[in-house]
């Protein structure tokens, strides 16, 4: 582990140097590594495909819509609108500061740590890093050690593509996170758990460093089946996209359970079941369309809440596992205790609860019983549902009648509220999250009045001043009809 501590100390001092240089300020250069992340999916996609299919089971089309489409697109954009992104904001000052003018500049913070996830190893660790770059800051990655051979690609391949003096990769595990956090950072970024995320935040407070916390929790999925009965292939369809198709449930942004009428779930569970074999076949383990668990320690962490007695009486539909292939089938829950431990951790895995109710209105109250999740998932054309839940009910982001889309959408900022995170980013969102927004304002020497003893007279002085501007500049708009209201 010394020689460890010695490449952290090393990398971060040379880090610390080119910051300091000014040279990641420019934005020519913040293009030039934009452009070349870019450079560097495009030419090795089909070796990013490999790992990920190593890693996770992920199929070539999954890797390039979850991952590597996502990440090209993303540096696109931020290539394309980082012209526009750096130029100060003007900021239009009261009355009573003029002349004074003021705006606002976005300056980096300076070196940033990001630590990435291992279920999406590719883009939760360059998305990330493309902010950071976009906004001039220097950048380590440590990607997830449970994510092997993805990780082990990115630090081949970063720095044959990148500023190697800028931009920097260690690999390894928990031991050589704790190094890294014992170090003081201008940022951290991390993506995991909440639990992991505690961790982070409190070794940050050290140093007072900001952080951004991309956690997780259960999101919800309300299917009002009342306002979308004509559209309820459509909804079926979508929950099992996004709930079995996207690294086989372990995403953050997964439903993570469904809220229904009582009366509506027997004949969910019907229409779920041909979808699922419409999409993963009858044989879903061999189908190669179906990401396996990452690990053995997460496919018994699932197995154990599976096979709680009285979660494995609600199974309606799947329940097989293999250990030897970490697989875990499609599964399907209706009603299972809601005191029980699945009902309570985010499963993060393909099994689907289905929580039943009396009224679908019960579902805003459900809710707002759990902690704040990363997102809201609600199936209805009810204007009235869709008020309550916006306005009773807090999350990341809501989205109505469709599943994930949010996140792959560079015009809304991404990111959790309580226990699901803190802070945003995706689009300018990324810019900004790296980003110190400092204000500049400049006054004039112009009608000063003469200072006076004790020293805070001078302070009385300058409101007197202001006060006095601002009166002068009003009886003139005044007299010149352009103010309404001054006598009041």
């Amino acid at each position: 582990m010394e020689a460890m501590k010695e490449t952290v100390d090393q990398s971060l001092r040379e880090m610390r140097e080119t910051f300091a240089s000014g040279r990641t300020r420019s934005v020519k250069w913040r293009k030039a590594q934009l452009g070349a992340i870019i450079e560097m999916v495009k030419d090795n996609e089909e070796k990013m495909s490999d790992v990920l299919f190593q890693d996770l089971g992920k199929h070539s089309t999954e890797a390039f819509r979850d991952e590597l489409g996502f990440v090209m697109r993303s540096a696109t954009t931020a290539l394309n609108c980082l012209d526009k992104w750096v130029v100060p904001r003007k900021s239009n000052l009261p009355l009573l500061f003029y002349p004074a003018t003021g705006k606002v500049i976005s300056e980096p913070y300076g070196t940033v740590l990001v630590l990435s996830s291992w279920n999406f190893p590719i883009s939760l660790s360059l998305d990330p890093m493309i902010g950071a770059i976009a906004a001039g800051n220097t950048v380590l990655l440590k990607a997830s050690e449970l994510s092997p051979n993805a990780s082990a690609l990115l630090a081949k391949l970063i720095p044959s593509y990148l500023d190697t003096k800028a931009i920097k990769v260690i690999e390894g595990g928990p031991d050589v996170a704790t190094i890294l956090l014992q170090h003081q950072w201008d940022k951290i970024f991390f993506t995991g758990s909440p639990k992991i995320g505690k961790i982070i935040m409190a070794a940050a407070a050290e140093h007072l460093t900001p952080v951004t916390l991309e956690l997780g929790g259960k999101c919800p999925t309300i299917i009002d089946h009342h306002s979308v009965s004509k559209d309820m292939k459509s909804v079926v369809k979508r929950i099992s996209g996004g709930k079995w198709g996207s690294c086989s449930g372990q995403a953050c942004i997964s439903v993570d359970y469904v809220l229904v009428e009582q009366s509506f779930a027997s004949t969910l569970i019907d229409m779920f079941k041909p979808v699922i074999r419409s999409f993963f076949g009858e044989n879903p383990k061999e189908s190669g369309c179906l990401a396996k668990i990452v690990t053995k320690k997460h496919f018994q962490r699932l197995s154990r809440l599976l096979n709680d007695p009285r979660v494995k009486a609600s199974i309606v539909y799947g329940g097989s596992m293999d250990e030897e292939k970490l697989y875990v089938e499609p599964t399907i829950l209706l009603d299972p205790p809601l005191d029980s431990e699945i009902m309570n951790e985010e499963i993060f895995g393909p099994i689907l609860p289905i929580i039943t109710l009396r009224d679908i209105q019960e579902s805003i109250g459900f809710i707002k019983s759990k902690p704040k999740p990363l997102a809201i998932y609600a199936f209805t054309k009810d204007e009235n549902l869709k008020t309550r839940i916006l306005s009773e009910t807090s999350s990341g982001s809501v989205t109505f009648n469709d599943l994930m889309i949010q996140y792959m959408c560079d015009a809304l900022p991404f990111g959790g509220v309580g226990q699901s995170g803190m802070g945003r980013y995706h689009g300018k969102y990324s810019f900004e999250c790296f980003s110190h927004e400092k204000a500049i304002m400049e006054g004039s020497l112009a009608m000063d009045l003469e200072a006076r003893y004790p020293p805070w007279n001078n302070f009385k002085l300058n409101f007197i001043r202001l006060a006095f501007r601002e009166a002068y500049f009003k009886l003139v708009l005044l007299m010149l009809g352009l103010t309404k209201g001054v006598r009041k």
